[in-house]
């Protein structure tokens, strides 16, 4: 019956130093340098999902410097924006919208259109 105790206590001993493992690696991970932003520069095509394309127009461009955005219209429209994670913008000013970034760098926006890089 002793022998059984002292296998289980080794087998409890091993799983939590395999978890502290697991968290110590973490914490390091998490301790280092943030990635880069997307690259989000360029110009998109602007397309009704379903909403028509009213803010930017046909297209807009992309002006990026770290994780501020300056947004333009074909239209002249102009926002201010910021990435506010790997995959999501703010957008305020007049377009005040958010969006989502695809793996394909396309943007869902929150006013129902969605930009195709060009």
């Amino acid at each position: 019956m002793a022998k059984q105790q002292i296998m289980k206590a080794s087998v409890c001993a091993a799983a939590i130093a395999g978890l502290c493992t697991l968290a110590l690696a973490g914490a390091s991970r998490t301790q280092g340098a943030a990635p880069a932003p997307a690259d989000l520069n360029g110009t998109y095509q602007c397309k009704p999902n379903p909403s028509p394309c009213l803010w930017s127009g046909a297209s807009a461009s992309i002006t990026q410097s770290g994780k501020k955005l300056q947004i333009k219209g074909t239209n002249g429209a102009m926002a201010d924006a910021t990435l506010t994670s790997d995959v999501t913008i703010a957008a305020g000013g007049t377009f005040n919208s958010l969006g989502i970034i695809r793996a394909d760098k396309s943007i869902d926006w929150s006013d129902g259109t969605k930009w195709t890089k060009q």
